[in-house]
């Protein structure tokens, strides 16, 4: 498995290739998206383990979202079966992405213990939807630097996982090898990944004055605050498909195909330009 180091510019290219091929397939993709934050929100209602299994699937859901892109750059329609495809690629690789996404779980709900130390767990409570937040709450110091820091935390633990999904299973990679390799394609392209992140920090931004604006006119129009609050939510909805979308192509630029070996790949391969090239 070869690395590929590509120029600071490749982020801005990531941003437009999710934006693209997401108007590709718009209503399938938006559906996929859907279904895998209500599958997770349906497994936080599990009595006691319910948030630790909702955070494992997150590795899962990130992966459905990769295939699904790859599947609609290729000109294929992306179906709602995609959610299951982490579990359905062979026991070795179903075991693999388990394990990812238990590890993701251990480190997320870590991240919250060690938060907890600083302001009893308030925090940690609010985040995963357990106490509202107040103005009290939110003004508190210790509060603050509990959130602080689990931002702090967080942003290595993306890292590790970002490309991880991806990495076991196209690449057959086992987890602790996936989540090395992972964060050590994301820190060889910082400078990309600085401009992916800007740019999709734009693209928010300009979509919530959007819709802001255009909920600001549907309510001077007459229509009730539900419809313009539903169509805040749908649209902030619409745009986090969008980053999802883009995943796969920083993964497709980051590593070199996967070599055809004895053991059958899945079909569902990102695809793969001769070269990064200039973009």
């Amino acid at each position: 498995m070869k690395l590929n180091i590509v120029p600071a510019r490749t982020g801005m290219a990531w941003v437009k290739l999710g934006i693209r091929t997401f108007w590709r397939q718009p209503m399938a993709l938006a559906a996929l998206f859907f279904l895998t934050m209500a599958s997770m929100s349906l497994a936080t209602m599990i009595p006691l383990v319910g948030p630790a299994v909702a955070l494992a699937l997150l590795p899962s859901a990130t992966l459905a979202m990769m295939v699904a892109s790859a599947e609609a750059t290729q000109g294929r329609f992306p179906t709602p079966t995609l959610l299951l495809v982490a579990f359905r690629t062979g026991k070795q690789r179903l075991r693999d992405m388990l394990v990812l996404g238990a590890l993701y779980a251990v480190g997320f709900l870590g991240i919250m213990g060690l938060s907890a130390l600083l302001d009893g767990g308030q925090f940690a409570q609010v985040y995963l939807g357990g106490a509202v937040l107040t103005k009290e709450v939110a003004e508190d110091p210790s509060f603050q630097a509990a959130m602080w820091l689990s931002m702090l935390l967080y942003l290595p633990l993306s890292l590790l996982f970002w490309h991880a999904p991806g990495l076991v299973h196209w690449h057959g990679v086992p987890p602790v090898k996936a989540l090395f390799f992972s964060i050590v394609a994301c820190v060889r392209n910082f400078g990309a990944f600085v401009v992916y992140g800007l740019g999709w920090l734009g693209v928010f931004l300009l979509g919530g004055l959007v819709v802001s604006v255009v909920s600001a006119l549907l309510a001077v129009a007459g229509l009730s605050g539900a419809t313009a609050g539903g169509i805040m939510v749908g649209g902030a909805m619409m745009m986090a498909a969008m980053f999802f979308t883009s995943v796969v192509f920083t993964f497709r630029d980051s590593f070199a195909p996967p070599a055809k070996t004895e053991m059958e790949a899945p079909p569902d391969e990102p695809p793969h330009p001769p070269a990064p090239g200039p973009l």
